[in-house]
Protein backbone atom coordinates (compact mmCIF):
# COMPACT_ATOMS: atom_id res chain seq x y z
CA UNK A 1 0.00 0.00 0.00
CA UNK A 2 1.39 3.23 -1.16
CA UNK A 3 0.77 6.61 1.08
CA UNK A 4 -0.80 9.15 -1.48
CA UNK A 5 -1.42 13.15 -1.36
CA UNK A 6 -3.84 15.17 0.95
CA UNK A 7 -4.33 17.39 -1.62
CA UNK A 8 -7.45 17.31 -3.28
CA UNK A 9 -9.02 19.86 -5.59
CA UNK A 10 -11.53 18.22 -7.94
CA UNK A 11 -13.12 15.04 -8.40
CA UNK A 12 -15.23 13.39 -10.82
CA UNK A 13 -18.48 11.15 -9.73
CA UNK A 14 -19.66 8.21 -11.26
CA UNK A 15 -22.76 6.28 -8.92
CA UNK A 16 -25.21 3.44 -9.49
CA UNK A 17 -27.98 6.11 -9.91
CA UNK A 18 -30.73 2.84 -9.50
CA UNK A 19 -29.73 2.15 -5.61
CA UNK A 20 -32.31 3.27 -3.16
CA UNK A 21 -30.99 6.76 -1.25
CA UNK A 22 -28.85 7.82 -3.87
CA UNK A 23 -29.94 11.67 -4.24
CA UNK A 24 -29.53 12.19 -0.39
CA UNK A 25 -26.54 10.13 -0.11
CA UNK A 26 -25.24 12.53 -2.91
CA UNK A 27 -26.79 15.54 -1.53
CA UNK A 28 -24.62 14.59 1.65
CA UNK A 29 -21.51 14.07 -0.33
CA UNK A 30 -21.85 17.22 -2.09
CA UNK A 31 -22.03 19.10 0.83
CA UNK A 32 -19.22 18.26 2.46
CA UNK A 33 -17.00 18.46 -0.75
CA UNK A 34 -18.34 21.84 -1.34
CA UNK A 35 -17.29 23.42 2.00
CA UNK A 36 -13.88 22.69 1.40
CA UNK A 37 -14.26 24.54 -2.03
CA UNK A 38 -13.91 20.73 -4.08
CA UNK A 39 -14.79 21.26 -8.05
CA UNK A 40 -17.38 18.08 -8.04
CA UNK A 41 -17.43 16.85 -11.82
CA UNK A 42 -20.60 14.74 -12.34
CA UNK A 43 -20.76 11.41 -14.71
CA UNK A 44 -23.13 12.78 -17.31
CA UNK A 45 -26.05 9.80 -16.08
CA UNK A 46 -25.69 10.91 -12.74
CA UNK A 47 -26.10 14.44 -13.29
CA UNK A 48 -29.04 13.93 -15.26
CA UNK A 49 -30.66 11.41 -12.71
CA UNK A 50 -30.27 13.70 -10.01
CA UNK A 51 -31.33 17.13 -11.28
CA UNK A 52 -34.74 15.31 -12.18
CA UNK A 53 -35.14 14.42 -8.74
CA UNK A 54 -33.54 17.89 -7.19
CA UNK A 55 -32.19 20.64 -8.92
CA UNK A 56 -30.74 21.72 -6.03
CA UNK A 57 -28.75 19.03 -4.93
CA UNK A 58 -26.43 19.37 -8.04
CA UNK A 59 -26.21 23.41 -7.70
CA UNK A 60 -22.11 24.15 -8.89
CA UNK A 61 -21.92 20.66 -10.15
CA UNK A 62 -19.75 19.81 -13.53
CA UNK A 63 -20.93 17.88 -15.99
CA UNK A 64 -18.44 15.65 -16.59
CA UNK A 65 -16.06 15.22 -20.20
CA UNK A 66 -13.09 12.88 -21.23
CA UNK A 67 -11.31 15.75 -21.01
CA UNK A 68 -12.05 17.04 -17.48
CA UNK A 69 -11.38 13.18 -16.75
CA UNK A 70 -7.32 14.02 -17.29
CA UNK A 71 -7.87 16.59 -14.43
CA UNK A 72 -9.57 15.41 -11.40
CA UNK A 73 -7.54 14.41 -8.26
CA UNK A 74 -9.72 11.60 -7.36
CA UNK A 75 -12.16 9.67 -8.64
CA UNK A 76 -15.62 8.57 -6.33
CA UNK A 77 -17.95 5.66 -6.81
CA UNK A 78 -21.07 5.66 -5.05
CA UNK A 79 -23.06 2.27 -4.99
CA UNK A 80 -21.36 -0.85 -4.39
CA UNK A 81 -18.91 -3.64 -5.70
CA UNK A 82 -20.41 -3.66 -8.95
CA UNK A 83 -20.41 0.61 -9.20
CA UNK A 84 -16.56 0.44 -8.64
CA UNK A 85 -16.22 -2.14 -11.15
CA UNK A 86 -17.74 -0.13 -13.65
CA UNK A 87 -16.26 3.09 -12.60
CA UNK A 88 -12.78 1.33 -12.69
CA UNK A 89 -14.01 0.51 -16.39
CA UNK A 90 -14.95 4.23 -17.18
CA UNK A 91 -11.56 5.59 -15.96
CA UNK A 92 -9.78 3.39 -17.90
CA UNK A 93 -6.03 3.87 -18.62
CA UNK A 94 -5.74 7.35 -16.79
CA UNK A 95 -5.05 5.63 -13.19
CA UNK A 96 -6.54 8.30 -10.77
CA UNK A 97 -7.40 6.62 -7.18
CA UNK A 98 -11.24 5.64 -6.88
CA UNK A 99 -12.81 5.69 -4.01
CA UNK A 100 -15.57 3.94 -3.32
CA UNK A 101 -18.54 4.77 -1.30
CA UNK A 102 -21.22 2.04 -0.26
CA UNK A 103 -24.83 2.36 -1.17
CA UNK A 104 -25.26 -1.30 -1.56
CA UNK A 105 -24.66 -5.03 0.50
CA UNK A 106 -21.27 -6.17 1.23
CA UNK A 107 -19.21 -3.58 -0.37
CA UNK A 108 -15.55 -5.56 -0.44
CA UNK A 109 -14.04 -2.81 -2.93
CA UNK A 110 -15.27 0.19 -1.17
CA UNK A 111 -14.02 1.89 2.25
CA UNK A 112 -17.10 4.41 3.14
CA UNK A 113 -20.09 2.85 4.53
CA UNK A 114 -23.16 4.74 3.31
CA UNK A 115 -23.77 6.31 6.85
CA UNK A 116 -20.47 7.29 7.51
CA UNK A 117 -20.15 9.51 4.29
CA UNK A 118 -19.10 13.11 5.73
CA UNK A 119 -17.29 11.44 8.19
CA UNK A 120 -15.45 9.74 5.63
CA UNK A 121 -14.97 12.45 3.46
CA UNK A 122 -13.55 14.57 6.04
CA UNK A 123 -11.01 12.22 7.11
CA UNK A 124 -9.73 11.98 3.69
CA UNK A 125 -9.42 15.58 3.24
CA UNK A 126 -7.95 16.61 6.96
CA UNK A 127 -5.32 13.67 6.70
CA UNK A 128 -4.77 12.15 3.35
CA UNK A 129 -5.04 8.44 2.37
CA UNK A 130 -3.53 5.46 0.79
CA UNK A 131 -4.01 3.37 -2.43
CA UNK A 132 -3.42 -0.25 -3.18
CA UNK A 133 -2.00 -0.61 -7.23
CA UNK A 134 -4.86 -3.57 -8.42
CA UNK A 135 -3.43 -5.31 -11.58
CA UNK A 136 -6.58 -6.34 -14.55
CA UNK A 137 -6.75 -8.89 -17.09
CA UNK A 138 -6.77 -7.99 -20.78
CA UNK A 139 -8.02 -9.81 -23.69
CA UNK A 140 -8.11 -9.66 -27.37
CA UNK A 141 -10.96 -8.58 -29.15
CA UNK A 142 -12.88 -11.51 -29.89
CA UNK A 143 -17.01 -12.13 -30.83
CA UNK A 144 -18.94 -9.21 -29.85
CA UNK A 145 -16.02 -7.85 -27.50
CA UNK A 146 -14.57 -5.18 -29.87
CA UNK A 147 -14.36 -2.29 -28.23
CA UNK A 148 -11.03 -1.76 -26.35
CA UNK A 149 -12.48 -0.32 -23.07
CA UNK A 150 -14.60 -3.29 -22.92
CA UNK A 151 -11.51 -5.90 -23.11
CA UNK A 152 -10.84 -5.09 -19.37
CA UNK A 153 -11.44 -6.85 -16.13
CA UNK A 154 -10.47 -5.92 -12.52
CA UNK A 155 -11.73 -9.02 -10.91
CA UNK A 156 -12.32 -11.59 -13.13
CA UNK A 157 -13.04 -13.08 -16.43
CA UNK A 158 -15.17 -16.33 -17.14
CA UNK A 159 -15.82 -18.82 -19.61
CA UNK A 160 -19.75 -20.37 -19.36
CA UNK A 161 -21.71 -22.53 -20.65
CA UNK A 162 -25.19 -21.28 -22.13
CA UNK A 163 -26.55 -25.21 -22.02
CA UNK A 164 -27.71 -26.46 -18.90
CA UNK A 165 -27.28 -30.30 -19.54
CA UNK A 166 -23.90 -30.28 -21.23
CA UNK A 167 -20.56 -29.29 -20.42
CA UNK A 168 -17.65 -27.39 -22.23
CA UNK A 169 -14.19 -28.04 -22.93
CA UNK A 170 -11.74 -25.47 -22.54
CA UNK A 171 -8.44 -26.57 -23.29
CA UNK A 172 -5.99 -23.83 -21.63
CA UNK A 173 -2.22 -22.57 -22.45
CA UNK A 174 0.33 -20.72 -20.43
CA UNK A 175 2.89 -19.33 -22.68
CA UNK A 176 1.98 -21.38 -25.74
CA UNK A 177 2.58 -24.66 -22.90
CA UNK A 178 -0.19 -27.10 -22.77
CA UNK A 179 -1.84 -27.08 -19.16
CA UNK A 180 -4.58 -28.90 -19.68
CA UNK A 181 -8.10 -29.32 -20.55
CA UNK A 182 -11.10 -28.38 -18.43
CA UNK A 183 -13.87 -30.44 -18.81
CA UNK A 184 -16.23 -28.01 -16.56
CA UNK A 185 -19.61 -25.70 -16.71
CA UNK A 186 -16.83 -23.13 -16.91
CA UNK A 187 -13.04 -21.80 -16.34
CA UNK A 188 -13.03 -18.25 -14.08
CA UNK A 189 -9.62 -16.49 -14.46
CA UNK A 190 -9.09 -14.18 -11.59
CA UNK A 191 -7.00 -11.03 -10.79
CA UNK A 192 -6.01 -11.03 -7.13
CA UNK A 193 -8.63 -8.50 -6.35
CA UNK A 194 -11.54 -10.92 -7.91
CA UNK A 195 -10.11 -13.50 -5.81
CA UNK A 196 -12.47 -12.91 -3.12
CA UNK A 197 -15.19 -12.63 -6.16
CA UNK A 198 -16.13 -15.76 -8.33
CA UNK A 199 -13.19 -17.45 -8.17
CA UNK A 200 -14.05 -17.89 -4.16
CA UNK A 201 -17.41 -18.90 -4.69
CA UNK A 202 -15.55 -21.65 -6.90
CA UNK A 203 -12.71 -23.21 -4.06
CA UNK A 204 -10.10 -20.72 -5.04
CA UNK A 205 -7.36 -19.13 -2.67
CA UNK A 206 -7.43 -15.39 -1.72
CA UNK A 207 -4.42 -13.72 -3.10
CA UNK A 208 -2.55 -10.47 -1.39
CA UNK A 209 -4.72 -8.00 -3.76
CA UNK A 210 -1.35 -6.23 -4.60
CA UNK A 211 0.38 -9.73 -5.49
CA UNK A 212 1.30 -10.53 -9.20
CA UNK A 213 -0.74 -13.40 -9.57
CA UNK A 214 -3.09 -15.12 -11.29
CA UNK A 215 -5.71 -17.89 -10.70
CA UNK A 216 -7.99 -20.31 -13.15
CA UNK A 217 -10.20 -21.84 -11.23
CA UNK A 218 -12.98 -24.31 -12.85
CA UNK A 219 -16.30 -23.97 -12.20
CA UNK A 220 -18.28 -27.48 -11.15
CA UNK A 221 -15.45 -29.36 -12.71
CA UNK A 222 -15.76 -33.21 -14.06
CA UNK A 223 -12.77 -34.55 -12.55
CA UNK A 224 -11.71 -34.16 -8.87
CA UNK A 225 -8.05 -33.62 -9.74
CA UNK A 226 -8.77 -30.42 -11.48
CA UNK A 227 -8.09 -27.80 -8.98
CA UNK A 228 -7.39 -24.13 -8.86
CA UNK A 229 -3.89 -23.02 -9.94
CA UNK A 230 -2.00 -19.90 -9.21
CA UNK A 231 0.20 -18.01 -12.31
CA UNK A 232 2.43 -15.20 -12.61
CA UNK A 233 1.02 -12.54 -14.21
CA UNK A 234 3.79 -12.02 -16.67
CA UNK A 235 2.68 -15.26 -18.45
CA UNK A 236 0.20 -14.86 -21.68
CA UNK A 237 -2.75 -17.43 -21.13
CA UNK A 238 -4.58 -18.63 -24.03
CA UNK A 239 -7.78 -21.25 -24.31
CA UNK A 240 -9.75 -23.06 -26.97
CA UNK A 241 -13.21 -23.26 -25.91
CA UNK A 242 -15.40 -26.60 -27.21
CA UNK A 243 -18.51 -27.44 -26.44
CA UNK A 244 -22.19 -28.97 -27.98
CA UNK A 245 -23.85 -25.59 -27.99
CA UNK A 246 -22.93 -23.30 -30.98
CA UNK A 247 -21.86 -20.92 -28.17
CA UNK A 248 -20.42 -19.93 -25.07
CA UNK A 249 -20.13 -17.21 -22.66
CA UNK A 250 -17.74 -14.77 -21.89
CA UNK A 251 -18.00 -12.55 -18.89
CA UNK A 252 -15.46 -9.35 -18.21
CA UNK A 253 -16.68 -8.18 -13.99
CA UNK A 254 -20.29 -9.50 -14.77
CA UNK A 255 -20.61 -8.01 -18.71
CA UNK A 256 -21.65 -10.98 -20.64
CA UNK A 257 -20.79 -11.69 -24.42
CA UNK A 258 -21.63 -14.75 -26.33
CA UNK A 259 -18.91 -15.99 -28.21
CA UNK A 260 -18.75 -18.92 -31.30
CA UNK A 261 -17.63 -22.17 -29.76
CA UNK A 262 -14.01 -22.59 -30.93
CA UNK A 263 -13.03 -19.74 -30.86
CA UNK A 264 -9.67 -19.03 -28.72
CA UNK A 265 -9.03 -16.31 -26.00
CA UNK A 266 -5.91 -14.57 -25.69
CA UNK A 267 -5.50 -13.39 -22.07
CA UNK A 268 -2.82 -11.01 -20.45
CA UNK A 269 -2.34 -8.87 -17.21
CA UNK A 270 -3.84 -5.39 -18.71
CA UNK A 271 -0.59 -2.80 -19.49
CA UNK A 272 -2.42 -0.06 -16.55
CA UNK A 273 -3.38 -0.34 -12.91
CA UNK A 274 -6.53 0.28 -10.89
CA UNK A 275 -5.44 2.52 -7.75
CA UNK A 276 -7.80 1.85 -4.60
CA UNK A 277 -8.15 4.81 -2.30
CA UNK A 278 -8.55 4.35 1.23
CA UNK A 279 -8.20 5.71 4.02
CA UNK A 280 -4.94 5.71 6.12
CA UNK A 281 -5.03 2.87 8.61
CA UNK A 282 -7.97 1.06 6.67
CA UNK A 283 -6.10 -2.20 5.12
CA UNK A 284 -7.03 -4.99 3.25
CA UNK A 285 -6.47 -7.73 6.13
CA UNK A 286 -8.59 -5.43 8.13
CA UNK A 287 -11.41 -5.48 5.41
CA UNK A 288 -11.16 -9.54 5.19
CA UNK A 289 -12.10 -9.61 9.10
CA UNK A 290 -14.13 -7.09 9.12
CA UNK A 291 -16.60 -7.59 6.09
CA UNK A 292 -16.02 -11.78 5.26
CA UNK A 293 -15.77 -12.32 8.32
CA UNK A 294 -12.04 -14.13 7.83
CA UNK A 295 -10.20 -16.33 10.21
CA UNK A 296 -12.96 -15.25 13.35
CA UNK A 297 -13.54 -18.40 15.51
Amino acid sequence: MAESYSQIKSVAVYGSIMKPGFTKAADELFQTLRKHNITIYLAPKVSAFIASQDSRVVENCKVLTDKDLLNVDMVLSLGGDGTFLKTAQAVGAIELPILGINLGNLGFLVDISGGEITAGIEDILKNGFSTECRSQLMIQPIGQISDPGQCIALNELAVLKTETSSMIKVSAYVNGEFLCTYKSDGLVISTPTGSTAYAMSVGASILDPESNDMLLAPVAPHSLNQRPIVIPDDKVIELEVEGRSENFLISLDGRSYHCKTGSKIKISKAPFSVYVAKRKGHTYFQTLRDKLMWGVN
